[in-house]
């Protein structure tokens, strides 16, 4: 028995109908995907920088144990101190301060911290930022009696900021590949020089973000 050609045709109606709907179909389903890319990116990004804050303060919170725990109230000379430990006096053992996670930068390409020296542009430029933060008023240093002696060492703003550039030109959007200098630190900064998405203390760049126990 033969289909009749009425038949054959609503059959392959229907069939182009559901292909159409199918293809309508897939293309809002595109446009739904295109359209939450950048806000997916966004909060990706968004939560990398959330956990570099975490483990950047990780970091200054194991630099104040550091001194705190040192026989002599000394400051670490590189981030394999802060993972190997310190002996308090009287101890042989050694006492754990970072973990290995928080010892990478996850917002660089290299994972490695940039340590940061008192006389260090990158903290200076941490303490205007602090103080415009704090509306110019005097920014306090740590009362923390473990690193007390250390404070009264450091730097005032006032006395570093002659020949400071303001503002953010010129200011590398790339990756820091120096080398960190040798020598005791008192924080660490990331080496990513992109704009944030979140904010620290104000600061809106990575490489501006300078985590120390001395100010916080």
């Amino acid at each position: 028995m033969t289909t009749p050609p009425s038949q054959k045709t609503g059959a392959a109606g229907q069939r182009g109908y559901a292909l159409i709907a199918l293809l309508a179909l897939m293309t809002v389903l595109m446009i739904t995907m295109m359209a939450a890319a950048p806000s997916l990116r966004h909060q990706s990004r968004r939560n990398l920088e959330l956990e570099a804050i975490a483990r950047g303060e990780e970091v200054a919170e194991a630099i104040r144990m550091y001194v705190r725990l040192h026989p002599t109230r000394q400051l670490p000379t590189s981030m394999d101190e802060l993972l190997e430990g310190v002996s308090p006096a009287g101890r042989t053992k050694k006492v754990k301060v970072l973990r290995a996670s928080a010892a990478r930068d996850p917002l660089s390409e290299s994972g490695e911290w940039r340590t940061i020296k008192p006389r260090d542009q990158a903290f200076v430029r941490f303490l205007r930022d602090l103080a415009e933060y704090a509306e110019n008023r005097p920014v306090p240093k740590t009362t923390d009696p473990a690193l007390t002696q250390i404070a009264t060492t450091l730097p005032e703003l006032t006395s570093l900021i002659t020949g400071l550039g303001s503002g953010e030109r010129g200011e590398n959007e790339g990756e820091d590949t120096s080398m960190s200098s040798s020598g005791q630190f008192v924080g660490v900064a990331s080496r990513s020089g992109r704009r944030s998405i979140v904010t620290y203390y104000g600061i809106e760049r990575h490489s501006r973000w300078v985590f120390t126990p001395f100010y916080r």
